[in-house]
């Protein structure tokens, strides 16, 4: 009889323990749909055709390097929380999500915070434009070559990032949805917007692991508004994508290293 009685409550204890988790996992899947975010149409087509967000939510971790003459740079993107550690032949750099810093070689000239996710954004378009804190409007179509490519602008709220006065305006294939062209200002320096728009061509895609990326950019020139000539081309070599994060510690300040501000 006491084994019946114990036996009555191991199952009923079962049972309650299975609703409470199924009552657990609904409420999750109810908050997911709650702050799900939506996007433009215009935006959710772009990102479908170069692998779809949940495929790029999905990563981890992105490794690339760029191709220089003195020696190619290699950088390394913690994609969940975009610390960052750039190697060159002379330097190395890194965040680590709190400090900038860069290792004790007296022959590093540049500024670690301005140049922190900075390639990165550029290659990891279009889905940067996902991120939190982005305004999305529409903008004049870019005309090139006989070609008209629509286009959004992207602005930033306050606060959101170390330049929220910057602005790109992203261009796309009407036929393909395609990500065709990048417009950029830079503000770092002044804190104030800017009119002066730079471009880069986005006409070389590869796949990495599902996700259409740059195989190589190009710069152009543009005068009184109007995009012109081609004036420098980056191309990006042993390019990493994947699920699984790097090891801890890779994005740390090395032994021989200082913070820099």
């Amino acid at each position: 009889m006491k084994n019946l009685i114990y036996l009555s409550l191991l199952l009923a204890l079962l049972a309650s323990c299975k609703q409470a988790t199924e009552t657990t996992s609904d409420a999750k899947e109810m908050v997911k749909e709650v702050v799900k975010k939506e996007y433009p149409m215009v935006m959710s087509k772009i990102f479908d055709n170069h692998g779809s967000l949940e495929k790029w939510n999905s990563m981890k971790a992105m490794t690339y390097e760029i191709v220089k003459p003195d020696g190619n740079e290699k950088q390394m993107i913690d994609l969940q929380k975009r610390h960052e550690r750039i190697e060159t032949p002379n330097a190395i750099s890194g965040f680590t999500g709190t400090d900038y810093w860069v290792n004790q070689d007296t022959s590093y000239k540049g500024n670690v915070k301005f140049y922190t996710n900075l390639m990165f954004y550029f290659y990891a378009m279009p889905f940067v434009l996902a991120d939190d804190g982005i305004n999305y409007s529409a903008t004049e179509p870019l005309e090139f070559e006989g070609v008209s490519y629509p286009g959004m602008r992207i602005s930033y709220g306050s606060g959101v990032g170390v330049s929220p006065e910057d602005e790109y305006f992203i261009h796309y294939d009407p036929k393909t949805n395609e990500m065709a062209w990048l417009g950029y200002t830079v503000t770092f320096h002044s804190g104030t917007k800017s009119d002066r728009i730079s471009w880069i061509r986005y006409n070389d895609w590869k796949n990495f692991n599902g996700l259409k990326l740059p195989n190589t950019m190009t710069w152009f020139k543009s005068e009184d508004g109007k995009v012109t000539e081609a004036r420098n081309t980056r191309e990006f070599q042993n390019v990493q994508i994947s699920e699984t994060a790097f090891p801890a510690g890779t994005f740390d300040m090395p032994a021989d290293g200082r913070i820099v501000g």
